[in-house]
């Protein structure tokens, strides 16, 4: 398998399977001398960890990141960082039934097309299990980007819409994402959220999510106009992360609802600095950062792995039905926060070492 490497120069190869003894990533091009710790990596890691509630599946991971090399006294030292996570909860029994059928939805039918073999246990390779290495990457991102720009960078995602359950984005607080287990903004709909979750839980059935991305205190300048445009790589990033099946930036795909003068984002100078009156472009005009807010969001599809009995084929494609039994996440986009904001992260610190190249 080709393309396990994401990023220009700053760069993280993942490696790994589901159900194998341990998963890592090796991130190439970071820059020397920036303090990080294991702990530093540990708290988004927790984020992301399986779990931690009954609405996410129950498969039980530490998640412990232990770095193996990259960092000496504390700092980094600008050569590649090794990070190891070890699979401790895996119960590979569970797909011994259905290892021989493709489920509807997931990747088995396609893998086993292309390779002509597939790691049955948990999806192996395509499984969202590889995610966590993400986590880590971007995690390391983050401590240098705050070193690089300062505090006022920040990074922060939350889920806008659970299935048929939107929340009120006028009430977004910050501090509300982490007090809940949706990662909702939104603290009026976090009931509603529950209750709506264990009905569809309950059904045997999945449903999807929308996630949204806020990126602050980005300088002006960031990205390259043509071919590696920020959007361009935000999207890649994006679409990269298992089940997303659409991405926008800014008004995204409602920018087509919208009239010139409605989608224009008027600029106006006092004080010494640019203003903008709205924001529809997501803070990215031509591919390059305007200084505003980037705000980025995908889109998750219901999770594959239902109760209830689908038609497929098996190996010899011969029609057979399935059903999917086992520990998942009746809506996978709930622990897709943390893996969304790494993404940001990894794309962010690439862009910053890019123009820094180039314009320093």
């Amino acid at each position: 398998m080709s393309f396990n490497t994401f990023g220009k120069i700053f760069r993280f190869t993942t490696w790994g399977e589901s159900h194998g003894p341990a998963i890592g990533c090796v991130i190439d091009g970071c820059p020397p001398n920036i303090s990080i710790s294991e702990k530093d990596i540990q708290q988004d890691m927790d984020r992301r960890r399986p779990g931690q509630s009954k609405f996410t599946t129950q498969r039980k991971e530490s998640d412990k990141a232990v770095i193996l090399s990259g960092v000496f006294e504390g700092k980094t030292t600008g050569t590649p960082i090794s990070i190891i996570i070890y699979n401790e909860d895996k119960r590979s029994r569970d797909y011994e039934t259905i290892k021989n059928k493709f489920r509807p939805g997931h990747a088995d039918y396609t893998y086993f097309k292309k390779y002509g073999i597939r790691d049955y246990r948990g999806g192996g390779r395509q499984s969202a299990r590889e995610t966590a290495c993400r986590v880590a990457a971007g995690a390391v991102a983050k401590v240098v980007l705050k070193k690089l720009i300062g505090s006022k960078f920040n990074v922060v995602g939350a889920v806008t819409q659970l299935g048929l359950m939107s929340c009120d984005k006028s009430n977004w607080k910050d501090s509300e994402i982490r007090k809940n287990p949706f990662f909702c903004p939104d603290k009026k709909s976090v009931k509603l959220w529950e209750k709506y979750l264990l009905a569809v839980r309950k059904a045997g059935s999945s449903c999807g999510a929308i996630i949204e991305l806020r990126a602050s205190g980005i300088p002006v300048g960031l990205g390259a106009p043509i071919y590696s445009k920020l959007d361009t790589d935000i999207a890649a990033a994006l679409m990269s992360i298992n089940a997303v099946k659409g991405v926008n930036i800014g008004a995204g795909m409602n920018a087509a609802f919208l009239s010139g003068e409605e989608n224009s984002d008027e600029m106006s100078k006092g004080s010494g600095k640019v203003k903008f009156k709205s924001n529809q472009a997501g803070g990215i005009l031509g591919g390059i950062s305007s200084g505003q807010n980037i705000v980025a969001s995908f889109a998750v599809k219901p999770t594959s792995s239902i109760l209830t009995s689908r038609n497929t084929i098996d190996k010899k494609g011969k029609n057979t039905k399935i059903s999917v039994k086992g520990r998942h996440d009746p809506c996978v986009g709930i622990r897709a926060v943390p893996i969304g904001e790494a993404m940001i992260n990894c794309v962010l610190l690439d862009h910053f070492l890019l123009n820094r190249a180039q314009c320093s």
